[in-house]
């Protein structure tokens, strides 16, 4: 394998290439819960069937899911930055596209375009961002904004979309993308240097098992929400990706540009972290999910209302991202995770409680405060954690596994949790339950963090203290 290398523009400026990557990644983020106060409204206005509903979300899901790991390897084989604006490209034509749907077809086909377009530049974003810092106290702050970035989009999208839903329309949300992602990608062409290219066989076994695979894992969870994971389909999909996942394994064992390098997994602290992700990722969508719910139909809140009682989490998690670096600098990365998903299985245990007569301030506010510290200290960590010690000709791929973990970790935690609690009666005792599950997946990942991901660090300070 030959490397191509690229001239860089004579002069980069990381502050002006952080503010691009983590305005990208905030667009994509914030779409994945943009849409969920808004879902209402976009079902009266369309006429769409609950079938139809579900898969706005799911047609985003399944896509983004699907090719995440493809468009993570494409960054290092075609040049990230080039990569990286194409992403950004068809993300902002599909957004126009949604904002224009006048029917259930079209929106649920722009919406799987959407994914296609987050696909590529999620994980883009990230090898960027590890391309632009080098290790150390620069990456470790940049890190540390693409983490709260993570926690905060996902929270602020529900506040977005229920003022938008209420005041203007829940395609205005959609339109804001068109110029926001012109923009940055004129900002992309002027700032942004081009990686070095890396040329060679491409991994296509690899790519076509990875994008079916995990296509048709994302299926099975989604699909389980309505159809049961006893459902034909369910179990179908289930063993497709049983057997694809496993020929992707082998393939990757032998091919010489692995679109997934076996060798990321060595690292326990990366491997802790993919798992981690996938369970704190899986319970948080699962707690917008069902919180949302609750609010607006067992406190009878407007989309508005609804998003705005999501604050009390959104501005604590903003405040606790903003201390993360000098956090990690005293303590380590790894005592911040441990810290942070404690913090976040208190809250999401005080929740589990909540009946229909809970009052909103003590029984769903200060346990979102808890929820929103954790947040604060715990994306950012996972992050880096993901990300350690890899190269960078792995660094597209690392950055699509830690992509891949929480998109995975999404899709799974909304199907898992609608099917523990799908027994529980009322709404009130529906959410219930899900809380209850939530808090024994946050529980599974602090220990997998305490186990893989702690050791790891410690060892490595360790290390590097008896290095001369």
């Amino acid at each position: 394998m030959n490397i191509t290398t690229a001239v860089p523009p004579t002069r980069v400026r990381p502050a002006a290439v952080l503010a691009i990557i983590l305005v990208a990644y905030f667009m994509i983020i914030l779409d994945a819960s943009i849409i969920f106060t808004g879902l209402p409204r976009i079902q009266a206005e369309l006429d769409l069937s609950t079938t139809g509903l579900s898969w706005v979300q799911n047609a985003y899901t399944l896509v983004f899911g699907g090719l995440l790991l493809l468009g993570a390897r494409l960054g290092d084989i075609l040049g990230r930055r080039r990569v990286f604006i194409a992403g950004l490209t068809v993300f902002a034509i599909a957004s126009l596209l949604i904002g224009l749907a006048p029917n259930e077809a079209w929106l649920i086909a722009a919406r799987a375009l959407q994914g296609v377009g987050a696909a590529v530049v999620a994980p883009s974003s990230l090898s960027l961002l590890t391309a632009t810092f080098a290790a150390g106290r620069e990456r470790t702050r940049a890190v540390a904004a693409y983490g709260a970035v993570a926690g905060i989009g996902a929270s602020l999208g529900l506040v977005v979309g229920g003022a938008l839903a209420e005041w203007v329309s829940w395609r205005a949300g959609f339109f804001v993308n068109v110029p926001i992602g012109a923009a940055m990608i004129i900002a992309a062409l002027k700032t942004i240097p081009e990686s070095p290219r890396a040329t060679g066989r491409f991994d296509l076994p690899g790519a076509l098992c990875s994008t079916l695979g995990m296509g048709a894992l994302v299926f099975a969870i989604v699909n389980s929400t309505d159809a049961g994971w006893a459902a034909p389909e369910t179990v179908t999909a289930l063993a497709a990706a049983a057997v694809l996942l496993t020929l992707l394994v082998v393939n990757e064992g032998k091919a010489k540009q692995p679109i997934m390098p076996l060798h990321l997994f060595a690292s326990r602290e990366r491997a802790g972290a993919y798992a981690a992700r996938l369970l704190f990722a899986g319970t948080m969508i699962g707690f917008f999910f069902f919180t949302t719910q609750f609010l607006q139909g067992v406190y009878g809140f407007n989309p508005l209302q609804a998003g705005v009682a999501f604050f009390p989490m959104t501005v604590v998690n903003f405040f606790v991202a903003l201390a993360v670096p000098r956090l990690t600098h005293r303590f380590g990365n790894a005592t911040l995770l441990a810290a942070g998903l404690a913090l976040t299985l208190a809250g999401m245990t005080w929740l589990s409680t909540i009946t229909a007569g809970t009052p909103y301030l003590p029984g769903v506010a200060l346990p979102m405060v808890l929820i929103g510290v954790g947040q604060g200290l715990g994306f950012a960590p996972l992050t880096s954690a993901g990300i350690a010690g890899a190269s960078a000709h792995d660094a597209g791929a690392a950055s699509g596994l830690v992509n891949t973990s929480h998109q995975l970790g999404s899709a799974l935690g909304v199907g898992v949790l609608v099917a523990v609690s799908a027994n529980a009666g009322s709404l009130a005792g529906t959410v219930a339950v899900a809380y209850t599950g939530g808090s024994i997946m946050l529980a599974a990942a602090l220990l997998v963090a305490l186990v893989l991901i702690v050791p790891a660090e410690q060892a490595a300070r360790r290390t590097a203290r008896t290095m001369p």
